[in-house]
C-alpha cells in the first residue's frame, strides 16, 4: 500500500481571472510483489534498479492545474505556472507575474511479501517525507513577448526498505532525485496563435545501496553503494491555438534527457572469502557507468468556457518510456564489460478531463479525473525497486481569492492509484 499527501502554498502576482492555489492531495497505491529463488550475488551485485517509489513522473507541482487533476494543463495558460507547462501561453498574461509552490509530501509505501528464501520482513513503510517546492516566473516584454523561467522537479522519488527486508540482496535503499530549471520565451504570432520554446537543464543525483551475502563467513550481510550525480540538457516547443475567445488548445514537446551516473562502487562489511572472490575476479574496485534516459513526451489540452460560471478541460499525452526502460551499464575493471538491462517497458498513453465551477466571485471550484497507462508489460516485470503501473488521479479543489494582489488559498484531495 502507497500513500502520498501534498501540503502546497502556492502564490502569484495580480491577474484578471487568478488561479493560483494552496492545497492537500491524498492518494493510495498497492503494489504486490513475490520473491522466489535464490539472488545471484555477483551479477546482480553490480546492476542497481533506479527507485521512485509513487512512480517516476509526477503531476503534482503545486501548480493551479492540480485540482483538475492536471486536466487542461497545456492549455489553461492563465497565471505563471504556464511557463513550465506550455511556454507559448505565456502571452496570454497581461503583465509580469511570478507563483511559488511548497509541498510536503509523504509517501506511505509497503511491500505485500508473499515469500523469501532468504527470511526477514516486508520492509514496513519504505516512503517518508519529502519536501518539494516549484517556481514560475513570467516577464512582460511586450504584449507579444514574454520571457519565462521555471524551478523545481517532476521526476523522482525514492524507497528504503532497511537492512533486514526480505529483498536486501535485491536493493534496500535507492534515491532518484531530480532539480530541473527551465528558462522559456513566449511569441504572440497572430490573434489565434502563439508559439513557445524553451531549454531543460536538469541535475539529477542517484544512490543505492543494497546487501551483500557474506560467502561462508558469519560476519551478517555487507553493503554495496553507489552514489554519483550528472546535469543533462534538453529541450521544449509548444503551441497555443485561439480559434475563438473561450476556446483555446495547447500542444506541448519536452526532449528526453540523457544521464550518466559513475563511481567507483564502495563496499562495507566484506567477509574474507567474498573479498578474496571479488579480487580474484578484478569487480573489487571497479568503476560503474549506468546510463539512463528520462523519457520525451508529447501532450494536446484543450479548454472551453462555458459561460461566466462554467470551463471545461482535457487532456492527451504520449510519454516514452520504452527508452526509459533500456539502461547501459558498463563495469570498468580489469575484465571490462558492458551490459543493457532492458525492463522491456511499454510507452504509456495519458488521458485527463476536468471541470471548473466559479460560485461566487471569489470563488472557484475545480474537479478533474486522469488515466495513465502502465509501462509494465505484465506483472513478472515489476520490481520492487520499480513498482510502477497504472496511474488513476481522482481531484478537486476549492479555491479562494484574498484579493487583486496576493495569494490564493485552496484545498485539493487526490487520489491516486498505482
Amino acid at each position: 500500500m502507497l500513500s502520498v499527501e501534498d501540503f502546497i502554498f502556492s502564490g502569484r502576482s495580480c491577474q484578471d481571472r487568478p488561479d493560483a492555489y494552496t492545497r492537500n492531495a491524498r492518494g493510495d497505491y498497492k503494489v504486490g510483489c513475490r520473491i522466489n529463488g535464490s539472488l545471484l550475488v555477483l551479477p546482480c551485485l553490480f546492476i542497481p534498479g533506479i527507485s521512485m517509489s509513487a512512480g517516476l513522473w509526477l503531476y503534482e507541482l503545486g501548480t493551479p492545474d492540480l485540482g483538475t487533476a492536471g486536466a487542461g494543463r497545456a492549455a489553461i495558460a492563465t497565471d505563471a505556472s504556464t511557463a513550465g507547462s506550455n511556454p507559448a501561453g505565456m502571452t496570454r498574461l497581461d503583465r509580469s507575474q511570478m507563483l511559488v509552490a511548497i509541498e510536503g509530501i509523504y509517501v506511505n509505501s509497503r511491500f505485500d511479501l508473499d515469500s523469501s528464501s532468504y527470511g526477514g520482513g516486508d520492509g514496513g513503510n519504505a516512503g517518508g517525507f519529502v519536501p518539494a517546492g516549484s517556481m514560475y516566473y513570467v516577464h512582460s516584454l511586450s504584449e507579444d513577448l514574454k520571457l519565462g523561467v521555471s524551478f523545481g522537479s517532476n521526476f523522482g522519488l525514492g524507497v528504503d526498505y532497511g537492512d533486514s527486508w526480505a529483498g536486501r540482496y535485491f536493493t534496500t535503499e535507492a534515491e532518484f532525485v531530480t532539480v530541473g530549471l527551465n528558462p522559456s520565451v513566449g511569441y504572440k504570432v497572430n490573434n489565434w496563435m502563439s508559439v513557445g520554446a524553451g531549454v531543460d537543464i536538469l541535475y539529477a543525483q542517484l544512490t543505492q545501496k543494497v546487501a551483500i551475502q557474506n560467502a561462508f563467513d558469519p560476519d551478517g550481510d555487507g553493503q554495496l553503494k553507489l552514489e554519483d550525480d550528472d546535469v543533462a540538457y534538453g529541450y521544449n516547443l509548444g503551441i497555443l491555438f485561439e480559434p475563438r475567445t473561450d476556446t483555446r488548445f495547447g500542444i506541448t514537446y519536452r526532449s528526453k534527457l540523457d544521464v550518466e551516473f559513475k563511481d567507483v562502487a564502495s563496499l562495507s562489511n566484506i567477509g574474507p572469502v567474498l573479498r578474496a572472490l571479488l579480487n580474484g575476479t578484478g569487480l573489487s574496485g571497479s568503476t560503474v557507468d549506468l546510463k539512463m534516459t528520462v523519457p520525451q513526451a508529447v501532450m494536446l489540452s484543450g479548454y472551453h468556457q462555458l459561460n461566466r460560471q462554467w470551463a471545461i478541460m482535457g487532456n492527451i499525452g504520449w510519454q516514452d518510456w520504452s527508452a526509459f526502460g533500456k539502461q547501459d551499464l558498463t563495469l570498468a575493471s580489469a575484465d571490462s564489460q558492458t551490459f543493457t538491462k532492458n525492463l522491456d517497458y511499454d510507452d504509456t498513453w495519458h488521458a485527463a478531463l476536468g471541470a471548473q465551477y466559479r460560485f461566487a466571485q471569489q470563488w472557484l471550484w475545480s474537479v478533474g479525473v486522469a488515466y495513465d497507462t502502465s509501462p509494465v508489460k505484465d506483472d513478472d516485470n515489476r520490481t520492487p525497486d520499480l513498482p510502477l503501473d497504472r496511474q488513476i488521479r481522482v481531484g478537486t479543489g476549492i479555491q479562494y481569492d484574498w484579493n487583486e494582489e496576493i495569494t490564493s488559498y485552496a484545498q485539493k484531495w487526490c487520489l491516486r492509484e498505482n
